[in-house]
């Protein structure tokens, strides 16, 4: 028997999603407030394993369990209750025994934000990367166009992610949208590459900013390594906003 979980958190204080030795983390913490509430231990497992810092708004997870419990909202109370306050499970149901949330994810999308006002905000500031200065947000766009369709990534790829069977992925949305002062970049993809969004934004910002034209990205998609592409956007801008099945 299975549970499908919707989650969201502030990445702020964790060392990510998947378990680490260094610190805490959200699935340890999942799996601990399930455990209790469940009254068994439990292996939590997620659709997406998001670095730290990083943000969720529809993380998908799932958990086998001994019986369905009889009231899955009191469940959800009661695992909220034991979750510290930057978790929460917004949503448990049945889900099939075969239902893997990693391996039949269709796509997932994401949004990096970045605060463009002189001053710092106090309610973004753990949420967008602040960016003061000349962004040409036209240079940007143009470039977050090339982004769509299939192409190869190496480029945006960590250098010490571990290796994958190709690192083609095909991006069905990729755009800016300005929200006042906050600029969005949104992307939706079949899968993603270890550092993938944030590789493409900081390589984005330095278009922007002028340090590269707006063709570079066609060439870095065309085989380019990673060495060729800008900087690692900081993570505490990235959200991993929803999961399709």
């Amino acid at each position: 028997m299975q549970l499908r979980l919707v989650v969201q958190y502030d990445g702020t204080a964790f060392e990510g999603w998947q378990l680490q030795p260094s610190g805490p983390t959200i699935q340890g913490e999942l799996e601990r407030a399930l455990g209790v509430a469940l009254r068994e231990p439990v292996r939590v497992r997620g659709a997406g394993r998001t670095d730290a810092g990083v943000h969720a708004s529809g993380q998908v997870a799932a958990v086998r369990v001994a019986s369905l419990p009889p009231d899955l909202g009191r469940l959800r109370t009661s695992v909220n209750a034991l979750l510290p306050d930057a978790i929460v499970v917004t949503a448990i149901e049945p889900a099939d025994d075969a239902f893997d949330p990693r391996r039949h994810a269709r796509r997932r999308c994401y949004e990096y934000r970045i605060w463009t006002a002189p001053a710092p905000s106090p309610f973004w500031r753990r949420y967008a990367w602040h960016l003061w200065g000349p962004l040409d947000v036209d240079a940007m766009t143009a470039a977050a166009v090339v982004v769509a369709g299939e192409h190869d990534f190496r480029a945006f790829c960590a250098s010490d992610a571990e290796p994958v069977r190709s690192t083609v992925r095909h991006v069905y949305e990729s755009r800016f949208e300005a929200r006042d002062e906050l600029l969005v970049y949104r992307i939706e993809a079949n899968a993603f590459l270890k550092h993938m969004v944030r590789n493409l934004m900081g390589t984005l910002v330095e278009i922007g900013r002028g340090q590269r034209p707006v063709d570079s990205m066609a060439a870095l998609l065309a085989g380019g390594a990673r060495s060729d592409a800008g900087a690692t956007a900081p993570p505490h801008g990235l959200l991993l906003k929803i999961v399709r099945y």
